[in-house]
């Protein structure tokens, strides 16, 4: 607005500084009134030129508060001060739906079942819907100015009265060989197993493996052993973690839950059949899966050093079947 108070500022002082002027170089009235017309037809036309394009009123002339959609308190405010150049804003929203997703994410925590057969843990799940936020900011009208940022939350669905004797039955398992004399690999096979020990999902809970395990660190208690890397085994910090996973996704498998994500290694592995692993890494490949039963479900898992197996269940109550 600013913009075009300005325009027909100038448009206004530079007509009147014209009028006087004339009149002091002694001009007659009719020269006058037709010099008058003529600066007037000229600057009219400039200024139908510019201000139009600056007196239609944009979004990009106003703030708008973008709000959370649980609770309607406004995030922040915002400026969409490119929001008529398509290819610029676009990249500005992208930018700032990225953000705002960094801020507000959060991954499910299961609950987990004590020894005591009590629940414990457990976390909402959050996520920042950013194609649908950004399809709110590129719809911005002059109508209103708050725009919604659509945020979702998914708990646990676990109750103490539906997992009264989820360890009943055995409803999937799967277990596989390892070498025992292996120190590290075997301390790492065992730290990731004793991870997702006794995590119970409820109907349409999900489960990611590298959530559930967490960083593989020396602090935590990793050894170094051989792993897969680019169809090479090296030696890494963490190594063996990927034969609990891959165990776990055969069991999940039998049980008839639902693999949502699964990455197979760049080379086959010896304590599964060909495509049956499921290969992971922190900050990389995740093994993730859901829980598609209208029933919860509890992960066992059973280590014997001496045999060198590894055994994961999928149980549940035996009312369920």
């Amino acid at each position: 607005m600013k913009k075009i108070l300005g325009s027909l500022l100038i448009v206004s002082v530079s007509l009147n500084a014209y009028l006087v002027y004339d009149m002091y170089k002694n001009y007659s009235l009719p020269k006058q009134v037709e010099a008058t017309k003529q600066i007037s037809e000229e600057v009219i036309e400039e200024v139908v030129e510019v201000v139009p394009k600056a007196i239609v009123p944009t979004p990009a002339n106003y703030t708008y508060q973008l709000k959370d959609s649980r609770t309607g308190q406004v995030i922040q405010q915002y400026d969409p001060i490119n929001f008529n150049d398509e290819k610029v804003y676009k990249q500005d929203i992208t930018k700032l739906a990225k953000q705002l997703a960094t801020q507000y994410d959060q991954s499910m925590q299961n609950v987990r079942l004590d020894a005591s057969g009590q629940l414990t843990g457990g976390q909402k799940r959050v996520v920042l819907k950013e194609k649908e936020l950004m399809e709110n900011l590129q719809h911005l009208t002059l109508e209103r100015f708050d725009v919604n940022v659509p945020i979702y939350e998914t708990t646990p669905n676990v109750t103490a009265e539906a997992v009264q004797g989820v360890n009943e039955v055995v409803v999937g398992t799967y277990t596989t060989k390892f070498n025992g004399s292996d120190t590290g690999r075997t301390r790492n096979i065992e730290l990731s197993a004793q991870a997702i020990q006794n995590v119970v999902l409820g109907p349409g809970d999900s489960f990611s493996y590298n959530d559930i395990v967490g960083e593989r660190t020396p602090e935590r208690g990793y050894q170094p052993a051989p792993e897969i890397v680019e169809k090479e085994l090296v030696m890494g910090i963490g190594g063996g973690i990927c034969q609990t996973s891959s165990t776990l996704f055969n069991a999940v498998d039998a049980a008839g839950l639902k693999t949502v994500t699964r990455t197979h290694h760049s080379k086959e592995v010896g304590y599964v059949p060909a495509g049956r692993d499921a290969t992971v890494s922190w900050g990389g490949p995740d093994y993730k899966f859901m829980n598609p039963q209208d029933y919860p479900v509890i992960i066992k898992t059973v280590m014997n050093k001496a045999q060198g197996t590894l055994t994961i269940e999928v149980r549940t109550a035996q009312r369920y079947l």
